[in-house]
């Protein structure tokens, strides 16, 4: 297949998905599932390769002149991450087609998920930087249709424009710093830059090439201030939320820090901000969640909260924190792509997401509860689920830390106790106790619908049960990846007792006598909403106001409808930048052109100037058009002045025919009326003075300059020779510049066409 068809095999189908739908109908979810579950195959066929520490490289042709390749790289990191997004992906296809069942639009929503599909696994799988960059910014476009997908609501279009400028203002940023990396490294290859790791840290570029890396990762994986984008997605289907969450998107700036942890990881900067901005995502994600009732936004805030885990291991940096956040990553990807299909299996059977309005569903929906309860154990931390032994990794790598250890470590018990309480809420409340009134009569959702809460889960349960599976196939050669250094991964369920075993005990027992208190912190962030003007969603609202208010602003000053003070823009943007270019610099030379200047040419030049003040001052239109062809005549004499006899019978044949016309159409006018005031025509006169003089002085500093050898030699030589011709300005224009001469006669066959069409028009 290749890993560059494992990508655009994506894009095709995502181009075809609208038709194949009509065909497909109901089955389409199915059938499209095939792909990405074909990629997942492909792609794992290589894991004996990976784990050799072997690379699969494919590379082609881009951009030669610049020596850029369009180059493809299958490692450990990648491949672990380019298999979560393929694995569940086609569970996604398939979860989607049941949750949508009968939307008009589900043919366009297949199209846009397979797009969002295909560019993060081409986020993943690049090698070239600006190759990454590219497919970056397709996940924020693709992600933009996704979460406005219901299009119709205000708030779906809202959430889609907030999540696209955060995380395009970030991609900008992200950019900038590959092109200063690129330029530090010498080279846009993420594998060979990974080689000069030492040279670039070195470098005056670093920090500012590292702080444009961090903008566009913590923008694109909601770290503070910039999560505040991530819940507003929830307006997204939930199939976009289930994918978003768990295996796309957001894992892209984790999947960045990761990828650049050999190039830019390893300095005292790297280490503060990333475990800085990591720690604090932790806590205000897991925070913000404890208040909610809606079954999404609870699992959006928690999805904040473990994406400031995974960016506070990677910050960390040492070999156990790389460990943790790899092992961290199947986690959370597992259970919480799990737990928002079960989500959304709730809302479609029940009507509602409100899990105050939930409960006692289990017999209703044994499987949906079933795989619920599996995925809230293991994203408690509940042996033997993989997350017990994820959670376990996350509080030694803690403890471990180089830096601040007990703060981290204090901060992330509190952020995993309301995490306990969080999985409560939504993966075992809703099922348990009296059942209540639902909008709608519940019943167990279609197999479509819990065919991948239930897989997800399943595994989380199998994995936990035996971790060997994936050890040293998957997670072992993505940390290796990151740490740059071989490592040898033994995952198991019992470690003995030992610190690490009583704060797992303590953080369960802790978050369940929250879940049971957890009424009180409801109404205590209730009273905490005057302080919601401190919020950066707050100020990101504001801000997008005044920049809305300035954009009104400048369009009334500049789109203002008259044309006058369009010309006065143009001529005064013009004079300025003129001015800047050509006075202030050093070397400025004098304008000597009027020294060599004959009695007679200074003569024709006071006449063709006279000439223009009558036409400029004359209350008579035919006065004004005989003032404009003196002007013109005035033209043809300083034509053949200078030994141009052609051009000066050509500008007397155009002279003559253009006062003519003028003298046709305007002789029947009224004469002319004074419609403004003295002011502004002293403001015209002077721009208009002041705009004559320089293009005056332009046009002679131009004459002065000589940047490349003249051609008219050239011309002159080769006229007869070469074109027969000995007229050197017509074989110009009909043999040397025979394209543009083309073109002007076409422009000319046009305009006359519209003007015949335009009278026949008329005449009708």
């Amino acid at each position: 297949m290749g890993l560059a068809a494992t990508i655009f095999s994506g894009f095709l189908l995502a181009i075809l998905a609208p038709f194949l739908h009509r065909l497909l109908r109901g089955k389409t979810g199915w059938v499209f599932a095939l792909l990405p579950l074909a990629i997942a195959i492909y792609l794992a066929g290589f894991h004996r390769e990976v784990r050799a520490g072997e690379a699969l490289r494919a590379a082609y042709e881009w951009v030669p002149t610049l020596g850029i390749r369009l180059s493809f790289y299958l490692d450990g990191l990648s491949l672990l991450f380019a298999l979560l997004i393929s694995g569940i992906g086609a569970l996604v296809l398939i979860y989607a087609g049941g949750y949508l069942h009968g939307h008009a639009q589900l043919g366009r929503f297949y199209s846009y998920i397979l797009m969002f599909m295909a560019s993060m696994l081409g986020v993943v799988l690049a090698d070239n930087l600006l190759a990454l960059f590219i497919f970056w910014e397709l996940t924020s476009l693709s992600s933009y249709l996704l979460i406005g997908f219901n299009h119709e609501k205000e708030d779906s279009r809202s959430a889609a424009l907030q999540a696209l400028l955060i995380t395009g203002g970030g991609g900008l940023a992200l950019l900038a710093g590959i092109i200063l990396l690129g330029s530090v490294g010498g080279s846009y290859e993420i594998s060979a830059l990974a080689n000069a790791d030492g040279v670039i840290r070195e470098h005056p570029l670093y920090l500012p090439a590292l702080l444009l890396f961090l903008l566009g990762a913590f923008t694109k994986s909601a770290q503070a201030p910039f999560h505040f984008w991530l819940p507003g997605a929830m307006a997204a289907p939930t199939p976009v939320s289930a994918y978003l969450h768990s295996a796309t998107m957001v894992k892209a700036g984790v999947y960045l820090l990761a990828r650049m942890n050999p190039i830019l990881g390893g300095s005292a900067e790297w280490h503060y901000l990333v475990t800085l901005a990591g720690a604090a995502t932790m806590l205000i994600g897991a925070l913000l969640a404890l208040p909610q009732t809606d079954l999404k936004r609870l699992l959006a805030y928690s999805t904040v909260s473990a994406l400031g885990i995974l960016v506070l291991l990677l910050g960390i940096g040492t070999a156990e924190a790389a460990k943790a956040a790899m092992v961290f990553l199947v986690v959370h990807s597992l259970y919480k792509g799990s737990l928002f299909m079960m989500a959304g299996a709730v809302d479609h059977e029940t009507g509602t997401r409100d899990v105050q309005s939930l409960g006692g569903l289990v017999k209703i929906m044994p499987v949906t509860a079933l795989a619920a309860g599996l995925a809230a154990l293991s994203m408690t931390g509940f042996p033997p689920l993989l997350g017990f032994i994820g959670k376990e990794l996350i509080y030694e790598a803690k403890l471990q830390a180089p830096t601040a250890a007990p703060l981290i470590l204090g901060i992330g018990v509190i952020a995993n106790i309301i995490n306990v309480t969080v999985a409560a809420i939504v993966g075992i409340r809703p099922f348990v106790g009296d059942k209540r009134a639902t909008p709608r009569k519940p019943h167990e959702a279609p197999l479509s619908l819990w065919l991948g809460p239930l897989t997800m889960a399943a595994a989380g349960l199998l994995l936990g049960l035996f971790p060997g599976l994936i050890a040293n196939s998957l997670v072992s050669p993505a940390i290796q990846a990151i740490r740059a250094e071989e490592i040898v991964l033994k995952l198991k369920l019992w470690h003995g007792l030992n610190f690490v075993l009583l704060l797992s005990v303590f953080t369960v027992l802790a978050g369940i006598a929250l879940f049971f208190a957890r009424n009180f912190f409801r109404r205590l962030a209730g009273r905490a909403q005057g302080l919601s003007f401190l919020t950066p969603s707050v100020w990101y609202q504001k801000g997008l106001d005044g920049l809305m208010g300035f954009a009104r602003a400048q369009t009334r000053l500049l789109q203002n409808g008259y044309l006058r003070y369009y010309l006065l823009t143009i001529f005064l943007a013009t004079m300025l930048l003129v001015f800047f270019k050509l006075v202030l610099p050093p070397g400025w030379q004098s304008l000597e052109k009027f020294a060599v200047a004959r009695y007679y040419e200074i003569g024709l030049g006071v006449a063709m100037l006279l000439a223009a003040l009558v036409a400029l001052f004359s209350r008579s239109r035919l006065t004004a058009a005989i003032a404009l062809g003196v002007i013109g005549y005035g033209v043809a004499v300083i034509f053949v002045f200078y030994g141009a006899p052609d051009l000066a019978i050509t500008q007397i044949l155009i002279e003559t025919l253009s006062v003519i016309l003028f003298v046709l159409v305007v002789y029947h006018l009224p004469a002319f009326n004074r419609l403004s005031g003295s002011r502004s025509r002293l403001r015209d006169a002077l721009v208009a003075l002041l705009f004559g003089g320089m293009m005056s002085a332009l046009v002679l500093k131009a004459t002065n300059l000589q940047l490349h050898p003249t051609i008219s030699g050239y011309f002159a030589e080769n006229s007869l020779s070469l074109a027969h011709g000995r007229n050197v300005v017509n074989v110009i224009l009909v043999d040397f510049r025979a394209l543009d001469t083309l073109g002007e006669i076409t422009v000319l066959a046009v305009a006359a066409v519209g003007v015949f069409a335009l009278l026949k028009l008329k005449l009708k």
